[in-house]
């Protein structure tokens, strides 16, 4: 052991008859017994402490022979047994606790990495894969993507508003911006005379002046200024059949 508790009190009690250097010799012993942690070798420990002249070699057997006993040839000392043999008694406690607790964390560890071998294997086995991000796997072959289709932006037609105000107010003129996008899918512009004087006629039709005009959507999509200019040109007709009056 490398530290012992040092009792003044004690000490001088029992040393208070010494002179400098039987306190010195006394003290190289005491270190002494405490670092070997045994009894003494009289020769040994003569040689260890530097003992060299004769006065301290008078000096040193005085002070073996007053505070050490002498048991099989070897020189043992009371007091400091029971410091060193209590300072093993705790050190074998504190090692005894240190164990107990390291084998705890220890098997505590090897519980967590079981669970989470097992955790982890259980996963492997009932968790299926998701679907790949990318086709370089064996046997999966990546679909191509569909282009995405860019939006066709037709050009704001010139005549539409013409049209528009041209045809009669009623409830069933609608969807003006609908009515706008489709004329201008249909380059409408480029016929716009036609379909504007067509309106014209219709609408002081009898039919149209008694409120069964198409909407203006039906009108466009089914193209209906088509239709013959005979029929056109008389205002009691509309889409395409003749109204049949009295006498015919």
């Amino acid at each position: 052991m490398y530290y012992y508790q040092h009792h003044i009190g004690d000490y001088r009690r029992d040393t208070g008859h010494l002179t400098l250097l039987e306190h010195g010799i006394y003290r190289q012993l005491l270190d002494l017994y405490y670092i070997t942690e045994k009894p003494l070798d009289k020769e040994v420990a003569k040689r260890l402490i530097g003992v060299r002249n004769t006065d301290e070699l008078q000096t040193y057997y005085g002070v073996l022979t007053e505070f050490f006993q002498e048991i099989d040839g070897k020189y043992v000392h009371k007091r400091c047994d029971y410091e060193i043999s209590r300072f093993k008694d705790k050190s074998d406690k504190a090692k005894k606790s240190i164990n107990l607790r390291w084998n705890k964390n220890k098997d505590l560890q090897n519980t967590n990495v079981l669970q989470t071998n097992n955790e982890g294997n259980t996963n492997l086995i009932t968790k299926e894969p998701k679907n790949p991000s990318n086709g370089d796997e064996v046997g999966i072959s990546k679909k191509p993507k569909k282009p995405k289709k860019e939006p066709i932006v037709y050009p704001d037609p010139l005549r539409f508003d013409e049209f528009w105000n041209t045809w009669p107010s009623s409830q069933r003129k609608i969807n003006k911006v609908s009515c706008r996008q489709k004329w201008a899918e249909k380059n409408l512009d480029a016929i716009a005379d036609k379909i504007i004087s067509h309106v014209k006629v219709l609408k002081v039709s009898k039919q149209w002046l008694d409120g069964f005009e198409p909407m203006p959507m039906t009108y466009i999509n089914q193209s209906r200024w088509e239709d013959s200019q005979d029929q056109v040109a008389d205002p009691n007709v509309l889409f395409g059949r003749r109204l049949i009056s009295g006498g015919e």
